[in-house]
């Protein structure tokens, strides 16, 4: 499967469940979703490689919050099945990978994914509010 045809497997299904997608310049699916703006990343030589992503939900500001971003992006990471929180230079990303064949199969757990995310981030802002009354 080449990039584009993944690009506009995702492209399609998004339509199909109610977004409005477009291809940025990577080559990459971009859609709104509650509020934030997400990306199914394409991996060209890895199509089973099923990769979601809600980048800069958390500016880190300082190298104490960076700190306190990396012990709560952990504990969301453990605490959250499937989903990922990391750092990413200046800001904190979420993300759900794994495999899926055949491509397609990510399917029927598209909105699955779409709720871990936001799980993993609602568990990260609740560690990091928590921390912020400490």
């Amino acid at each position: 499967m080449t990039k584009e045809e993944q690009a506009d497997l995702y492209f399609l299904h998004l339509v199909e469940e109610g977004y409005a997608p477009q291809i940025d310049k990577d080559g990459d699916v971009v859609f709104k979703y509650e509020g934030g703006t997400w990306f199914l990343q394409i991996d060209e030589r890895d199509p089973e490689f099923f990769r979601l992503v809600f980048p800069n939900f958390w500016s880190i500001e300082s190298d104490d919050e960076r700190e306190r971003v990396e012990r709560a992006a952990l504990k969301a990471t453990a605490d959250t099945k499937v989903a990922k929180v990391f750092p990413v230079r200046e800001d904190t990303w979420a993300s759900v990978e794994m495999f899926v064949s055949p491509p397609e199969g990510f399917r029927p757990v598209f909105r699955r994914c779409l709720a871990a995310v936001g799980a993993a981030v609602a568990a990260f802002r609740r560690e990091m509010t928590s921390a912020d009354a400490d």
